[in-house]
C-alpha cells in the first residue's frame, strides 16, 4: 500500500473520531477544524462518505452527521468474530466473580491491542475501549504476550526497545522486566502495579487458541486489587482454562 493510501485512510479515520470526539452534527468548517484537515480535502472526503451514505447533511444550521451505516457495519462484522465473540461470555462471569474490568487482548508489533472490555460493576474502575493500543513493556497483557517468547528472543526484544516510563512505577530496566516476566512464568500470571496507568493494577494470563496466541487481564484500582490480587488471579487462570478445554473440545 503506497503512502498516499496510507494518508487517506488516516484522514478518514479522523473525521469519524472528529465526530467522536464533538458528539453533535458539524459544519465542514467546524469538521476540517476538529479533524485538523485542509477544508478541500475533508470536503472531498465529505462527499464520498455522503454519496456512500454514512454522512447525511442538515440544513439548519448546515452540517453534516453520521449516519447508522457505520456502526452496522461494524456490528455485523463484530457479531462474526471468531475469536472475541466465543470468549465473550467467558469474560462476563470472570467479570461477575471478580467485579473488575476484564480485558481481551493480543500482541499487534510492540504493542497490544485490546480486543474486548468488559467493565466492571463498581462505580470506581479501571475503563478502557476495544481497540485502544497499550505498549508491551508496561502492561499486564504486554507481559503476557512477553510471557510467550523464549529468553533469547525476548533479551534481544528488550535490549532493542526503548522502554519508555509511562508511569513513574513502569519497569524501564531491562534486567528489572526480564525478571518480572520469568516471576510471571512461573507464577502463571502476570502483574502491573501502576505502570501502565496510576493507581491501577492488574493481572493477565495468555491462552493459544488455534495457533493465536490472546490475554486474558482483570485490572481495577489499587485501594481494592492489593487484598484481592490474589483471587483474581485465580479466578483468572481458572477463566483461561476453561477457556482452553472449551476450544478443544470443538469439533
Amino acid at each position: 500500500m503506497s503512502s498516499s493510501n496510507v494518508t487517506a485512510v488516516d484522514r478518514l479515520l479522523d473525521i469519524f473520531e472528529a465526530f467522536q470526539a464533538s458528539q453533535r452534527p458539524l459544519s465542514l468548517t467546524e469538521l476540517a477544524d476538529v479533524a485538523g484537515l485542509p477544508k478541500s480535502t475533508c470536503h472531498a472526503i465529505v462527499g464520498t462518505l455522503t454519496a456512500r451514505g454514512y454522512l447525511y447533511s442538515l440544513t439548519r444550521p448546515r452540517s453534516l452527521y453520521p449516519t447508522k451505516r457505520m456502526f452496522d457495519v461494524a456490528r455485523d462484522i463484530v457479531a462474526k468474530d471468531p475469536f472475541v465473540e466465543r470468549m465473550t461470555p467467558v469474560l462476563e462471569r470472570l467479570r461477575d466473580a471478580s467485579r473488575e474490568t476484564v480485558i481481551l487482548g493480543k500482541r499487534q508489533g510492540d504493542a497490544v491491542v485490546y480486543l474486548q472490555v468488559v467493565e466492571g460493576t463498581h462505580s470506581i474502575r479501571y475503563s478502557a475501549k476495544p481497540g485502544e493500543l497499550k505498549p508491551l513493556h508496561s502492561s499486564s497483557i504486554g507481559k503476557a504476550m512477553l510471557g510467550c517468547v523464549k529468553d533469547a528472543e525476548l533479551k534481544d526484544w528488550l535490549q532493542g526497545h526503548a522502554l519508555p516510563g509511562i508511569t513513574l512505577a513502569t519497569l524501564t530496566d531491562p534486567e528489572a522486566l526480564l525478571a518480572d516476566v520469568q516471576q510471571g512464568r512461573k507464577l502463571g500470571y502476570y502483574r502491573t502495579l501502576g505502570e501502565n496507568v496510576d493507581d491501577v493494577w492488574a493481572v493477565a494470563s495468555s491462552l493459544v487458541l488455534n495457533k493465536e496466541t490472546f490475554a486474558v487481564a482483570v485490572a481495577g484500582p489499587k485501594h481494592r486489587m492489593e487484598g484481592t490480587m490474589a483471587e483474581c488471579a485465580r479466578l483468572l487462570v481458572a477463566a483461561c482454562s476453561f477457556i482452553l478445554r472449551q476450544s478443544q473440545s470443538r469439533p
